[in-house]
C-alpha cells in the first residue's frame, strides 16, 4: 500500500452502497492523466462521511484531488492490451467547490 495524492476528473457519478453490516460507503472512478499524457483510471472507495458527502456533491467531469492509500493494478481492455490502474481508499478530498464561499 502506498500513500498518495491523485488529481483528475470524476468519471461518472459517485455511488453510495451498503455493506453486509449496514455500513455506508461510496465508490467512484477518477480519470487522471500521467506525465506522458496517458489516461489512468483510479477506482475510489470512501468510508469517511465527510469524504463521501464531498464525492456525492460532484458530477461527472468535475475536477478533484484525493489523498489516501493506493494499490497499483493492471486491467486488460477489449483489444487485449494491459493497462495500469489504481485502487484508492480515499481519506481526504479537495474540490473547487471547497473554495467557493
Amino acid at each position: 500500500m502506498i500513500d498518495g495524492l491523485v488529481s483528475g476528473r470524476l468519471y461518472g457519478d459517485a455511488e453510495q452502497r451498503t455493506d453486509k453490516t449496514g455500513k455506508l460507503f461510496t465508490v467512484a472512478k477518477v480519470r487522471a492523466s500521467t506525465a506522458d499524457g496517458e489516461t489512468l483510471f483510479v477506482n475510489v472507495i470512501a468510508f469517511d462521511s465527510d469524504v463521501r458527502a464531498s464525492l456525492h456533491h460532484l458530477r461527472d467531469g468535475d475536477a478533484l484531488a484525493l489523498a489516501g492509500s493506493l494499490v497499483p493494478k493492471v486491467w486488460t481492455d477489449k483489444q487485449g492490451v494491459t493497462r495500469p490502474a489504481l485502487d484508492m481508499v480515499a481519506h481526504r478530498v479537495l474540490t473547487l467547490a471547497d473554495n467557493e464561499h
